[in-house]
């Protein structure tokens, strides 16, 4: 008999990821027929790159944890592993207090572990810092959200100036609601634990497994090219990958599930379900309301990024551009933007492929406060502007813009959290032959939405796996 049809709904990094570990693409057996319906024009999500002033960077997502090992083992799979690269030595900064001041060592998503370091960068005030001095114990239970802890424990300026621009950095959330246990599970049994906060983080900040290891990756050419690759990949295998393809409605049946798309009727033995949060919740309705429910109050942040393009020569003896890798902004200094990367800086390879452009982004928007969006692509431009003007003296003119827009980039991930991921995936246990995975249950970064793909995949093929053992032709389907 032939292969099992899963059908992936969304060709983000996840769903792209699912597809190749279903068909093969990523090694081993091809373990269904595979197709990917994308509903916009491209694959890859937040993974997206193009040219800019000639040159070739990333429009979206440029690096990824290689601390954690799902993401450049799968640029390894498919064909990527000379491309990895890790950034330069160049250092981040904070632009707070009216200066750039050193992103300090020995933190964990701006908790800090060291306070010479703190003391050292000048981040917090006098007042502040003696604050982090003296922690105050406080009890964490099941789950906590980090902005709130931290501000109990070492003072609302740390949260201010550090933690929160670290945290917006990843989820341009806020940290006073965002979950300790979904967004950074290492701190809490080091909360849990009674002991110094300070000292517990700087012994997970010492580790030797983390000391020396570069703790982001990216590839030359950009991220972007990574969901390329996988794709091409998947293409290769023999999935049958498809874009502009909205799916418009998904319905269980007695053998497996119909999905409409453009007005074609596909029968799937197996979906997985790759689509952010609301879209999600859209096509579940019907089935598996009790999972759509819960999706409905995932809570999204938007963002945009303006990436710029200048003639390096424009900015000989600007000092405060050599070296630096960029720098973040504190919510709290009420500045336009909320970060900016020196990318020439740092990536080598982009300064390899242009010695002569200097190409830097700034991100504007997060959680509630996503009226950037609303703007002209000048406006971005000049507001990005007239900031880095500020911050760093920067007065040249760019010789090329791009403005990438993300409406709904971002999931959120409150107290309780991973409650709700369990209670979503309950439901969709029920309904059977489903599994789901992407951005909006167990981490936004690209290693973690790889793994929830990888598990996604996992499932599925254990539902396309009769009982009786592996090579037998009958199946067994959920309920």
């Amino acid at each position: 008999m032939s292969q099992a049809q899963v059908v992936v709904i969304g060709g983000g990094i996840a769903g792209l990821a699912a597809a190749a570990f279903l068909s093969g693409a990523a090694g081993g057996p091809a373990r269904a027929r595979v197709t990917v319906l994308e509903a916009s024009g491209r694959v890859g999500g937040k993974l997206w790159g193009g040219e800019v002033g000639g040159v070739r960077v990333d429009l979206g997502a440029e690096s990824m944890l290689a601390r954690r090992p799902e993401g450049t083992e799968l640029a390894r799979a498919v064909g990527l592993a000379e491309e990895l690269e890790a950034p330069t030595t160049a250092k981040a900064a904070i632009w707070t207090r009216g200066a750039l001041r050193p992103l300090p060592g020995g933190q964990v998503m701006g908790v800090p572990g060291d306070l010479a370091a703190l003391s050292a960068s000048g981040v917090l005030t006098s007042a502040g810092l003696e604050r982090a001095r003296h922690e105050e114990r406080t009890e964490v239970g099941e789950d906590v959200a980090i902005g709130r802890y931290v501000a109990d424990r070492l003072g609302q300026e740390v949260v201010d100036r550090l933690v929160e621009p670290l945290l917006g950095g990843v989820y341009a959330g806020r940290a006073d609601e965002i979950s300790m246990r979904a967004a950074v599970p290492q701190l809490l049994p080091i909360a849990r634990g009674g002991g110094s906060l300070v000292e517990g983080v700087h012994a997970l900040a010492s580790r030797p497994q983390t000391v020396g290891t570069p703790v982001f990756a990216g590839l030359r050419g950009g991220l972007g090219t990574l969901p390329e690759a996988v794709a091409e990949a998947c293409v290769k295998a023999g999935v049958d990958l498809r874009t502009d393809a909205p799916v418009a409605e998904l319905r269980r049946t007695p053998e497996g599930w119909r999905v409409v798309v453009n007005g074609e009727v596909l029968h799937a033995d197996a979906v997985v379900l790759a689509a952010p949060a609301p879209e999600a919740a859209r096509l579940l309705r019907a089935d598996a309301p009790a999972a759509a429910a819960e999706l409905d109050t995932v809570e999204y942040a938007g963002m945009a990024l303006v990436t710029l393009a200048f003639r390096r020569a424009d900015l000989a003896g600007l000092a405060q551009l050599q070296g630096g890798s960029g720098f973040l902004v504190p919510p709290v200094d009420g500045r336009r933007i909320k970060a900016s990367t020196f990318s020439s800086n740092k990536w080598g390879w982009l300064e390899r492929s242009a010695p002569d452009a200097f190409l830097l982004r700034t991100s504007l928007g997060r959680h509630r406060e996503e009226e950037a969006l609303e703007l002209p692509d000048e406006d971005l431009v000049a507001r990005s502007l007239a900031d880095l003007k500020e911050a760093v003296g920067l007065t040249a003119r760019p010789y090329d813009t791009f403005v990438s827009r993300f409406t709904a980039g971002l999931p959120q991930y409150p107290v309780g959290h991973l409650d709700r991921v369990a209670r979503v995936r309950a439901a969709t246990d029920r309904v059977g032959a489903l599994a789901v995975c992407g951005a909006a249950y167990d981490g936004v970064g690209i290693p973690a939405c790889i793994a929830s793909a990888a598990a996604a995949a996992a499932a599925v093929d254990r539902l396309l796996t009769p009982a009786t053992g592996e090579g037998s032709t009958e199946r067994t389907m959920g309920a």
